[in-house]
């Protein structure tokens, strides 16, 4: 606005032949006109520093992530060798001492006191096979790659429910369309929010996965009044923010506990 107003000052005094308007004219809008130019090489400088400001900010952040990742990883190794430690490791080192007392009592003709302990060495054989299908089961359960997330959550839910004589009800079809790496995730979410609740000791669980104001909500909900620990509740979050999702608990309608994620949609897409 102000150049042209300076141009058209230059053009009148051309025009009414008055060098001294047409020259304050053309000042004028050599001023102006040099103005603008430092406004839009400020503008531009600008523009620029906060692209760069930004691009460090989405690299600090896959950093950041990178870490919850690696530090996710890195309690999930602590947990399976705790697990395979105090377990399996145990009870086979138990076999171990107990066929050495077979093999004792055999060699020196107790027979009737060998065959009192197989039954036994069975039994904690048999007992840590299923402790160890439990485990490969719930690092990776076989129906979620081959059958979908539905099926893996149902196969989870049934297991504990006639383990701890509870009712778990699901409502997860939406899950389905999920990308495969927010799957896994929300299963592992899923499974360890279920242990969770299973020490408050509830009757009931609520499962369910719905689409809510363009974002992904999963909600685990029982009916359980015992104590909350924090601590648990921060890795779920820490294994939550891996999909740029938010991790909340709250108390649920019948004063137990509901744990809410919510996944933004991009970051649920196949």
């Amino acid at each position: 606005m102000a150049l042209a107003a300076a141009a058209l000052v230059c053009v009148a005094g051309l025009a009414f032949d008055s060098q001294a308007v047409a020259f304050g004219g053309l000042a004028a809008a050599i001023v102006v006109a040099g103005a603008l130019g430092v406004h839009l090489v400020v503008s531009e400088r600008r523009r620029g520093e906060e692209a760069v400001a930004e691009a460090m900010e989405r690299e600090a952040e896959r950093a950041r992530l990178s870490d919850l990742v690696v530090t996710a990883e890195q309690e999930e190794r602590r947990r399976l060798a705790l697990f395979l430690h105090d377990g399996p490791v145990q009870s086979l080192s138990g076999i171990a001492l107990m066929l050495d007392a077979v093999a004792a009592a055999v060699e020196s003709g107790r027979l009737d006191e060998a065959r009192g302990i197989l039954p036994q060495i069975l039994q904690r054989q048999r007992d840590t096979i299923r402790s160890l299908r439990d485990l490969s089961f719930n690092l990776e359960p076989v129906v979620l790659r081959d059958q979908g997330f539905g099926p893996a959550v149902k196969a989870l839910a049934e297991q504990l429910g006639l383990a701890e004589q509870l009712q778990i009800t699901l409502d997860v079809e939406d899950a389905e369309q999920l990308a495969q790496r927010a799957q896994v995730t929300l299963y592992q979410i899923i499974r360890e929010a279920l242990h969770n609740a299973l020490r408050r000791k509830p009757s009931k669980i609520d499962i369910r996965i719905s689409y809510v104001d363009g974002t992904v909500e999963a909600v685990i909900a029982d009916n359980g009044a015992g104590e909350r620990r924090r601590a648990t509740y921060d890795a779920l979050a820490e294994r939550a923010r891996t999909l740029n999702a938010e991790l909340s608990v709250d108390s649920s309608d019948d004063g137990g506990t509901a744990v809410r994620v919510r996944l933004p949609g991009y970051a649920a897409r196949r």
